[in-house]
């Protein structure tokens, strides 16, 4: 991270931390370590994030927004000077759960050798970091004006607000409730939504809910 000029680590229940085998292999870059910031869940850590990346190498059943690593990195040179952007990276045996991704906007995915396609937690991670620091480098991001997008704070409230208006107006199921939440995340998340966007939907679900209840 540090070779890549990128200075903020957060980690997510982590096996062990401080860890004398993380600090020597810093070689230098102890500072990133000592400022790294523990979380216990992922929500967390991507509180105030805009834009979110989950890297993994396997595609899913449900498909996912994707880009690969060179196009991640152009979207985060794009974004990093109005919004705040994380790249997710998951377990080095298991990677990502569906649930973790659902947290996403986009699937990063690194296309390697189908025939040998092992690629460690460290590799992935530096991969992203290079192509994020080249893009910057290369100033191919071009400023183009759009609102702030929501944070994923806000677009978590927005999901919960959205489950449980479609289940007052008997929409979705809570005992049978399939892919559905699933598919309008992946919906959503595609759309990158707008801070004022995001206050939009969530009127339209509370005036619902206000006529539902006025109708009872």
């Amino acid at each position: 991270m540090k070779n890549m000029e990128l200075n903020e680590l957060y980690l997510v229940r982590p096996e062990r931390f401080p860890d004398p085998e993380a600090t020597a292999r810093a070689s230098g870059a102890d500072d990133l370590l000592t400022g790294a910031v523990m979380c216990d869940t992922l929500e967390q850590a991507l509180a105030g994030c805009q834009l979110v990346f989950a890297t993994s190498a396997r595609l899913r059943t449900l498909a996912w927004p994707q880009v690969d690593a060179r196009g991640c990195g152009e979207m985060i040179a794009e974004r990093t000077d109005v919004e705040r952007v994380a790249v997710i990276f998951g377990r080095e045996h298991s990677g990502l759960t569906n649930e973790e991704l659902g947290r996403s906007h986009f699937l990063v995915h690194i296309p390697v050798n189908p025939e040998f396609s092992s690629l460690n937690l460290g590799a992935a991670v530096q991969v992203i970091a290079y192509e994020t620091m080249m893009a910057r480098q290369r100033e191919m991001a071009t400023s183009r004006e759009r609102d702030e997008l929501a944070p994923m704070e806000d677009v978590e409230r927005f999901y919960k607000h959205l489950e449980e208006t479609m289940i007052q107006v008997g929409f979705l199921d809570p005992a049978n409730p399939k892919h559905l939440m699933q598919r309008l995340r992946r919906l959503y998340n595609r759309a990158q939504l707008e801070r004022i966007e995001i206050n939009i939907l969530r009127g339209i679900l509370t005036e619902t809910q206000k006529r539902l209840a006025g109708n009872k």
